[in-house]
């Protein structure tokens, strides 16, 4: 478990590590840029979010939220391709086939 140096956090843990809610092997990393690999990866969405204004409900903030993640997937190429032609399968066929399901 990654955690930022924020006090509460740790707090949090020690707790949930005592009431045996949280096993006792988790490892805790803590620094103050450890979370930044998390946060980069969440950049995009913040972007995106930002020129709408903000979501009215949970379920449109569902599903737009799902779909950026998609598409950010789908350019990494951390989606599997193996139905979808394989590695010939390029962005807009792999995202038409995902809104098809």
């Amino acid at each position: 478990m990654t955690l930022d140096a924020y006090g509460a956090s740790h707090r949090a843990v020690a707790e949930l590590k005592d009431s045996r809610e949280l096993p006792k092997g988790v490892l805790v990393r803590s620094g103050k840029y450890l979370n930044s690999l998390i946060e980069r990866d969440h950049r995009r969405i913040k972007q995106r979010l930002r020129a709408m204004l903000g979501l009215k409900s949970f379920q449109t903030s569902e599903v737009v939220i799902g779909g950026i993640e998609l598409a950010e997937k789908i350019k990494k190429g951390q989606f599997k391709r193996g139905k979808l032609g394989g590695r010939r399968a390029g962005v807009p066929e792999i995202w038409r086939a995902a809104l098809a399901a």
